[in-house]
């Protein structure tokens, strides 16, 4: 019987599990993923936009505001780009500005110009909401 530590060494796991993944996959996940977080920072900015809307101002709207400003650091340390779009261009050659989402790619084009003015319009109402 081979013990669990001959069975590592021999290297035999890594034999039956080296499918290695392809580029194309890669981009795969990774647009799949960045798609994901998209849809959750929608979530986030459009909560935010609602709450001050209709002026419910919680405890979630500062957590909105929390992780949208940790965002926005995170753009700011990779020169105003996404670090998965960073890893996303080691997998494709593609020159346009969705090959790394699954969005149109006009959206993806102009994604930070609209969800920016949203977040601002949010903060404006919130200021107004604060200070009425």
């Amino acid at each position: 019987m081979i013990s669990i530590l001959q069975f590592f060494k021999s290297g035999w796991y890594k034999r039956q599990h080296s499918d290695k993944m392809n580029g194309a996959t890669k981009l795969i996940l990774i647009k799949s993923l960045h798609t994901l977080i998209w849809v959750f920072y929608n979530v986030v900015i459009f909560y935010l936009l609602y709450a001050v809307v209709v002026d419910s101002i919680d405890k979630w709207v500062w957590i909105c505001i929390g992780l949208i400003v940790f965002e926005g650091v995170v753009l700011a340390l990779f020169k105003l780009r996404c670090p998965l779009t960073i890893v996303a261009e080691k997998y494709s050659d593609s020159q346009k500005a969705n090959f790394d989402i699954y969005l149109p790619n006009w959206l993806a084009k102009y994604n930070k110009e609209i969800y920016t003015t949203i977040f601002l319009i949010a903060v404006l109402i919130l200021v107004y909401r604060m200070f009425d």
